[in-house]
């Protein structure tokens, strides 16, 4: 079976490196990179670390509107559909790259196969909400992560050919925690020791665009007497510099890093907080207390299940969560075996 799989952004590099290695066992995969994320840091970084095939076209779309960069990767991605003729096309996620996708093959009659199909955060006013809702709905193929997933299709009557195969991104977290630890010296590098820092991410267009809500996120940062590292994702950066904002001296900013640095933080961490829906899995992951600023989640079993809380942007709800959030009840398994990837490929390669 030839497949084309069609990614962007970060989360799905990550994803891409457990699936595509399984894939090309009974595939001929290729990868189109629609350059959503550009930068080094956010892209490149990604694919040399962790042995994902290099794209075999490259978009270069970079940033702009919702309807900029997803109109242009619709044009160029019919193009290259039109001259590959794949019988099939997988996307991930959420992102403009995963509705652009999936919106070229399905006007061309090819098959889309959704990985993360059935996530809902039940908040339409988020983009990516949008974009998995529309990606599902002309899915051929659905890769569920999760029981409830599965439960949200069905909701939506769409039953044929969903699959619960486990979450890819715990596939990945099983294979690469090892390879960081052994690989990453970043503790030394940023002069840090284990458990005696939280770390952060802040990225959201709902958190990053609003000066109410990055404001108070600031601010409850500057007043938690603990220290804080964050890697400053260039979109926040731009934001605070508009708005005026500035961390104080207790937390840490640092570059956007590779996924096996990453890795190694969020191991020897204290806690996470963040608004990135895959880092929350991750917390859960390295068996770590989640705090989430956002007003709900896609992954409602982390929340469930006590080790994720949602603050929103209130400033006291963050400083209560900083100072006191811990998981009081053992982790249950939601999230599938780590062979996600595996089954993937073997229920595309029966058709």
């Amino acid at each position: 079976m030839k497949i084309i799989t069609i990614i962007g952004a970060r989360p799905q590099f990550i994803k891409a490196a457990a699936v595509s290695k399984e894939l090309r066992i009974n595939n001929t995969e290729k990868i189109i990179h629609t350059g959503q994320h550009y930068d080094s840091n956010m892209s490149q970084v990604f694919f040399e670390e962790l042995n994902i095939p290099m794209p075999d076209y490259n978009l270069n779309i970079g940033s702009g509107s919702h309807g900029f960069q997803t109109g242009n990767m619709l044009i160029k991605i019919e193009e290259i559909l039109e001259e590959e003729k794949p019988d099939c096309i997988l996307v991930y996620g959420d992102t403009n790259s995963t509705l652009a996708g999936a919106l070229a093959a399905s006007k061309l009659l090819i098959p889309v196969a959704h990985v993360e199909a059935g996530l809902r955060s039940f908040n339409m006013k988020m983009p990516e909400e949008q974009n998995r809702i529309l990606t599902d709905h002309i899915s051929t193929y659905l890769f569920a992560p999760t029981e409830v997933a599965v439960k949200n299709l069905s909701k939506e009557g769409i039953t044929n050919n969903v699959y619960n195969v486990g979450d890819v991104m715990y596939d990945a977290v099983l294979h690469f925690s090892k390879l960081a630890l052994q690989k990453t010296d970043v503790l030394n590098k940023l002069n840090l020791n284990k458990g005696e820092y939280i770390l952060a991410t802040i990225h959201r267009a709902e958190n990053t665009n609003d000066v109410n809500r990055l404001k108070n996120i600031v601010e409850s940062f500057n007043e938690y007497n603990g220290k804080i590292v964050i890697p400053l994702h260039p979109r926040t950066r731009k934001y605070m510099k508009d708005y005026g904002l500035k961390f104080s001296d207790n937390v840490k900013i640092i570059e956007p890093i590779g996924y096996l640095e990453m890795l190694v933080l969020e191991m020897m961490s204290q806690k996470i907080v963040t608004d990135s829906g895959g880092l929350q899995k991750e917390a859960f992951f390295a068996k770590k207390p989640c705090i989430t600023l956002r007003d709900e989640t896609e992954w409602v079993e982390t929340v469930e299940n006590g080790w994720n809380v949602l603050v929103g942007t209130d400033k006291n709800k963050i400083l209560d969560a900083l100072n006191n959030f811990i998981p009081l009840s053992p982790q249950k398994n939601y999230f599938g075996d780590g062979k996600a990837a595996k089954k993937i490929s073997e229920i595309l390669f029966r058709g």
